[in-house]
């Protein structure tokens, strides 16, 4: 796992972390942008730490990048919309 911060006149305004890791019969591990937080007041720094794990997953030659959103979490999701594409699937957790 490794984690990037964004930083502004020496305050945290956001970070990202990412893992890479192997997924069914693919040899190529694929990357999983876990988790991603912005301060309120630098919301224009998530489509930036987006694009850097991107870049990462591009260095790393891995055929994708996994994000993970909640439907209802609107602004949240707005870098991933802007950068990335929806899919069809739905992703299930486990009942405890």
């Amino acid at each position: 796992m490794s984690a990037r911060v964004a930083e502004v006149a020496g305050r945290l305004t956001g970070l990202a972390h990412s893992l890479f890791h192997r997924l069914g019969r693919k040899i190529e591990e694929v990357c999983l942008l876990h988790h991603l937080f912005t301060a309120p007041t630098a919301r224009c720094f998530g489509r930036a730490q987006i694009k850097a794990v991107d870049a990462r997953a591009d260095a790393a030659d891995a055929p994708a990048v996994h994000r993970l959103t909640q439907r209802s979490a609107t602004s949240a999701r707005r870098p991933h919309d802007r950068i990335g594409q929806a899919t069809p699937f739905i992703r299930d957790g486990r009942k405890s």
